[in-house]
């Protein structure tokens, strides 16, 4: 019998999340096939299967977080013996987010029954000769609340908070409610009929409100009541994947690094001009042409000619020091279904307008399908975000951990500009910046600024 425990798929994660399994108990894999897909906090990724042989146990269920080094699927491999399942292990095993049941000695990761009832539909179980028993596996059709208080589920009971701290005021066991919601929860009315039933009473009401104030204390003031939400009226989140790992690095770079931020419109008709004429041009046929092109080459440009904007902050041992790059890996920030994510490009600078292209094209297309390698993340120098897309003027980004400028590109849109003496109508955009001030200084901020603008103005300077 082969475990494969959950790997690091990137440099130091510590967890990842089960999305979708692609292969059942009893299933024969071959090396290299694809077993399981996972998300990171940085990216889905398909894990494939270091053995070949069959699938015996599947350790983890879709949803649930494991930590890297923990078994994840058990294969026995050619001319090992296969452990027998217990009845309807496999059935189990082939349904994301059920259960599995487990006749050997002690606990492992996933295994056992889960209590959020929630996410699944209540099914009849068949039990054959000498599998075990589990409580309350078979469910009769439509079961009465009598049927439910005789044979309650060892699970935890599924309630509102403020259910269950009614019930504990009144000395309820909650499991012994028949629950009447609509996703098998126990709801407020069906506590007032229990505690009615059973001790007599109906006084089944929250604990009385605290003070509130402006309108609330107002309206209880003329014999109203304070308003209370109702309770299926929040849902609630869990922060976990990609936007844990991105909250996490938004709160350490807002507070590590003291941003300053500068903005400038600019007169990017040319720019406009420019993209026209290259989506028309046979040599950029097949290649998708976007105004982010440009601003991606004014910022390369630009960082050429301000190196200190492509560095980095590195507190040593022997004090802090200025790391500055000879090489641009170009972050782009992508807003995916999972959260946002920064790729980035590497060695951007030594890529021509063309192959700059492409490979903004393939960033984009990758991030949009969430199959953004781990490394493709890692080691970024300077980081473009694209706002205008959502229809936004400007925006003061938070800069990427560890890079030290971040530029915001705004959308193109034609307004009254002034050229010569005269009003006339120009496509206009805003683009901002923020910088790490402990690295350089605000007069150094505009004039990289300024460059990024003076591309936008007029891409012929990139000829120079």
């Amino acid at each position: 019998m082969s475990t494969f425990n959950l790997p690091d798929v990137g440099e130091g994660l510590t967890e990842a999340d089960i999305v979708e399994w692609k292969v059942a108990v009893g299933d024969t894999v071959a090396v290299n096939q694809v077993l399981v897909e996972i998300e990171t906090a940085k990216s889905l990724v398909e894990l494939p299967s270091p053995f070949a042989g069959v699938v015996t146990r599947l350790h983890a269920e879709v949803g649930q977080t494991l930590p890297v080094d923990e078994p994840l699927i058990d294969i026995a491999e050619e001319g090992q013996a296969a452990p027998e399942a217990p009845v309807g292990a496999a059935h189990d095993a082939a349904l994301p987010g059920t259960a599995h049941d487990d006749a050997s000695p002690g606990p492992l990761v996933g295994s056992g029954p889960v209590a959020d009832a929630v996410k699944r539909r209540p099914r009849v179980r068949q039990t054959g000769a000498g599998a075990p028993a589990r409580p309350a596996a078979v469910v009769p059709p439509e079961p009465t609340p009598v049927d439910r208080t005789v044979a309650p589920s060892p699970t935890r009971a599924l309630a509102k908070p403020p259910v269950r701290r009614l019930a504990k005021e009144l000395g309820v066991d909650l499991a012994q409610v028949p629950a009447t919601g609509p996703r098998g929860e126990v709801t407020r009315e069906d506590l007032a009929d229990f505690a009615e039933a059973r001790l007599g009473t109906r006084a089944v009401s929250a604990p009385a409100p605290a003070p509130v104030a402006g309108g609330q204390a107002l309206s209880a003031a003329f014999g109203g009541e304070a308003w209370q939400a109702p309770e299926d009226a929040v849902e609630i989140v869990p922060v976990k994947g990609v936007r844990k790992a991105t909250a996490a690095a938004m709160v350490g770079s807002a507070f590590t690094a003291p941003h300053v931020s500068l903005f400038v419109d600019v007169d990017a008709t040319r720019t406009m001009e420019f993209v026209k004429r290259l989506k028309a041009s046979r040599d950029f046929q097949g290649v998708k042409v976007t105004p982010l092109l440009i601003v991606a080459k004014a910022v390369l440009w630009a960082a050429a000619r301000n190196p200190q904007l492509n560095a980095s902050w590195v507190d040593t041992p022997a004090g802090a020091q200025i790391h500055v790059k000879r090489f641009v890996n170009l972050g782009i920030a992508a807003a995916t279904p999972r959260g946002l994510i920064v790729p980035n490009i590497k060695d951007a600078q030594e890529l021509s307008l063309k192959e700059l292209a492409g490979a903004l094209e393939q960033l984009s297309a990758t991030a949009r399908e969430g199959k953004t390698p781990p490394a493709d993340m890692r080691d970024g120098t300077i980081t473009i975000t694209n706002v205008g897309t959502l229809g936004v003027d400007t925006g003061t980004p938070i800069l990427n951990p560890g890079e030290v400028a971040i530029i915001a590109f705004g959308t193109v849109r034609q307004r009254a500009w002034v050229v010569d003496g005269e009003v006339v109508p120009r496509y206009v955009t805003t683009v901002g910046g923020s910088f790490d001030h402990r690295v350089v200084d605000g007069d150094q901020c505009a004039r990289f600024l300024a460059d990024v603008a003076s591309i936008l103005e007029e891409p012929a300077l990139l000829l120079d």
